[in-house]
């Protein structure tokens, strides 16, 4: 007797288990079972290298159905995703999509209605990976922009230590020359300087980068 199984790949807060199979049972899909992997990433990990992918793959029989919110909940590699969905549909099993209503099976052997499936599972695959890519990029973009901005805030970050600068700081105090300083701290003789001639100015420096 075959079975519906829907899979759900939790990547982020927003996407919840219990939303994606809500959204499934809106669609109209009956679940049996539900296989779920949580903090996995889709485009650094393939189906059957998650735990629960692995599962998957043991349970899914020829007449199954496997639901999936979208092919990117498969993965957000181009190639692992196109494979995945030709390695079921050679297995027997129906792939449906919850988004668009979509439905890859191997049943059909036109040739031309063949092309046109694996046209779609290649787009959409693509699709998957190429959002998945541009997201990546944008919190990269994001991150180091704050850098920059928390930079320009602090100003340059010393050189120097809180130990090397009480180091110094009390070195000074003792008489000690600035060559003799810099050759015990492994400070240069500039920066041994610019502590001397600027202490309060290094001091809130290094608060700044606490």
């Amino acid at each position: 007797m075959s079975q519906t199984i829907l899979y759900a790949r939790v990547s982020t807060a927003e996407q919840t288990l219990a939303h994606q199979r809500k959204q499934a049972e809106a669609a109209g899909f009956v679940i049996d079972d539900v296989v779920a992997d949580d903090g996995v990433s889709g485009l650094t990990t393939g189906l059957r290298d998650r735990p629960q992918g692995r599962r998957l793959f043991d349970m899914l029989r020829r007449g199954d159905v496997l639901v999936v919110r979208w092919v990117d909940r498969l993965g957000r590699n181009y190639a692992d995703v196109c494979d995945t969905i030709r390695e079921l549909m050679r297995r027997g099993v129906i792939v449906r999509t919850v988004i668009n209503s979509l439905t890859f099976d191997g049943a059909t052997t036109d040739p031309m209605q063949q092309a046109v499936r694996d046209a779609l599972i290649a787009f959409m695959a693509a699709t998957a990976q190429a959002q998945a890519e541009a997201t990546k990029e944008a919190q990269r973009a994001g991150i180091d922009h704050a850098k920059a901005r928390e930079e320009a805030y602090r100003g340059r970050k010393p050189s120097f230590t809180r130990v090397q600068f009480d180091a110094v700081r009390d070195a000074l105090g003792q008489g000690t020359g600035v060559s003799e300083i810099a050759a015990s701290t492994g400070l240069s003789r500039q920066t041994v300087y610019r502590i001397r001639d600027n202490a309060a100015d290094a001091e809130a420096a290094l608060a700044r980068w606490a």
